[in-house]
């Protein structure tokens, strides 16, 4: 049986796989794939991937709900999502990976927890992308007031050529994958600031929209913010939490991502003005230029008020942007539910077949059982087209909550850690320390408590948990002898709480040998049933 050497060999250019360095006892999750990401692309991603189908298609109904409130509401959850994504962006600078916090969990918490949050988050993006798949064939209908064609496509079949089509261009590589976020990124911030130059004139000449004159007089005269009571306007929560999902992709991306160290911080830096100008200005810019009435949960807000200023063709133009803001969110889904599903296959917490990496550096096995999870999206837009988009949002945002949760609780026992002097920080830190991690956590506690409230869809959705929680636990008496093998083969660390006794593995890093084998090669050893016997590289 081969060994790994114990050496870093230099990456040519013509051979761009991720080399991590040989002390990394992760260093198997990142082989094969490649580093196609530069700074330019990244730099879109973070900013782009969190502007999707909750905000584009969700705000119309949030807004229904809410009312004005649903601005202050993007506010505050915006702010705790940019303390997440402060702490995931120093766990990347701690040790960048394509498993993201799936990984991190795996590091500090043992393999249950990240078998547990890896598949929540799969579950969050598989329905994530029946969401998107949804939203996007009811956009293609909207056309049908232009050309009867439209309107005879029915639904599902729109969902099912999207889903196809995504998922086809999800398998070339992952510089075409970001290629095409950069311009779906471009293309919805162009769109965003476009609406809010057009809906800032409109309210700075107080212009008339539909007879009514935009301002904060249009709040006073609709009741106020909470214009259908307190509760109902705190339930949409959840919705907003959906909204939101995504930013996490950042982390996904670390792993094939050039000059980490640089490229991550300067990324996520920009997200808490992206979070003060996308989302929370252009709520706020809704609520001040039409009545929340005015809003439909079937159709774009910032479709509607283009429609409702009536210049020809800004609708229609508006509308097709959404259709992008929707692709590029199930764009974005398959590409990190392709590597977590890989890193969870190469720990065993997942089939085998998820880790096929293609020459292209594609996880495709991940991204083909996503894709197939999407065409549930089809039956389901069949059956009940009209509410198949909500259904499958809360849904998601159950899995949203858990990957934050996932990333939360994975920072501050790193840094409990660093504390005991076990690892050292980077420079780039996360604000407040632990203290932001419980608040994280308590703050999402709130969000699940508030959606048991939100009966039928929410009560439902938690109630669903009664089914997802003994599969779970059934999937992992299933896949744990596999995962402890693969674990031990790993000279039993799985981090600060192994699966099996383990030493500590920052003595270890620091002054013993480590033993290196092949993981296709163990597996092809199991299956015939031979012995594995570790080779000690010299220190």
């Amino acid at each position: 049986m081969s060994t790994s050497p114990n050496k870093n060999p230099q990456t040519s250019a013509a051979d761009q796989y991720t080399k991590p360095p040989t002390d990394d006892p992760f260093a198997h999750e990142q082989e094969g794939f490649h580093k196609g990401l530069g700074a330019r692309q990244l730099q879109m991603i973070a900013i782009g991937s969190a502007i999707g189908t909750g905000l584009f298609l969700g705000t119309g109904s949030r807004l229904q709900d809410a009312g004005p409130m649903l601005a202050v509401i993007y506010a505050v959850i915006g702010f705790f999502g940019y303390l997440i994504l402060r702490a995931l962006g120093e766990l990347i600078l701690h040790r960048p990976s394509s498993g993201s916090f799936v990984s991190y969990t795996r590091e500090f918490y043992g393999e249950k927890a990240a078998f547990v949050s890896g598949w929540l988050y799969w579950l969050n993006w598989a329905m994530t992308a029946v969401a998107d798949a949804t939203a996007i064939a009811i956009y293609i209908s909207w056309f049908g007031r232009y050309n009867q064609f439209f309107a005879d496509i029915p639904q599902w079949l729109s969902a099912f050529i999207v889903v196809v089509i995504t998922v086809a261009l999800n398998l070339i590589s992952v510089k075409l994958f970001g290629e095409l976020e950069f311009w779906f990124a471009l293309i919805k911030i162009l769109a965003l600031l476009s609406f809010m130059a057009v809906g800032i004139w409109y309210l700075v000449f107080g212009e008339p929209i539909n007879g009514v004159t935009p301002g904060l007089s249009l709040i006073a005269a609709n009741d106020g913010f909470f214009p259908n009571g307190i509760l109902p306007a705190l339930i949409v929560v959840q919705g907003v939490v959906f909204a939101y999902a995504g930013i996490e992709l950042v982390g996904t991306t670390s792993g094939e991502t050039k000059n980490v160290e640089k490229v991550i911080p300067r990324a996520i830096n920009t997200v808490i003005w992206r979070i003060a100008i996308f989302y929370v200005g252009s709520v706020v810019l809704l609520c001040l230029l039409m009545p929340y009435t005015a809003y439909k949960d079937a159709e774009s807000p910032f479709v509607t008020f283009f429609d409702a200023i009536g210049i020809d063709g800004t609708a229609p133009i508006m509308q097709l942007v959404v259709i992008t803001a929707a692709a590029s969110s199930l764009n974005a889904g398959l590409y990190s539910t392709g590597r977590i599903l890989h890193s969870m296959g190469v720990a065993g917490s997942a089939p085998k077949f998820t880790t096929k990496v293609s020459r292209s550096g594609v996880p495709v096995a991940g991204i083909l059982l996503t894709g197939v999870i999407g065409l549930f999206g089809v039956v389901l837009n069949f059956f009940v087209p009209e509410q198949a988009f909500e259904v499958v949002l809360n849904i998601a945002s159950v899995g949203t909550m858990a990957s934050w949760a996932a990333i939360a609780m994975s920072h501050q026992k790193y840094l409990k850690l660093v504390g005991e002097g076990k690892y050292k920080r980077p420079n780039y830190r996360a604000p407040g320390g632990r203290f932001s991690d419980w608040a994280v956590m308590v703050f999402l506690a709130i969000v699940i408590v508030l959606m048991a409230l939100d009966y039928p869809v929410g009560t439902y959705t938690l109630a669903s948990l009664l089914v997802v929680i003994p599969l779970l636990i059934i999937g992992w008496y299933t896949v744990r002898d596999r995962v402890n093998e693969i674990a031990r083969v790993r000279e039993g660390y799985t981090g600060s709480v192994p699966v099996i006794a383990a030493r500590p593995v920052v003595k270890k890093l620091v002054s013993e040998p480590r033993t290196h084998i092949a993981l296709d090669e163990f597996a092809d050893d199991e299956d015939h049933g031979t012995a594995h016997k570790g080779h000690h590289d010299k220190p």
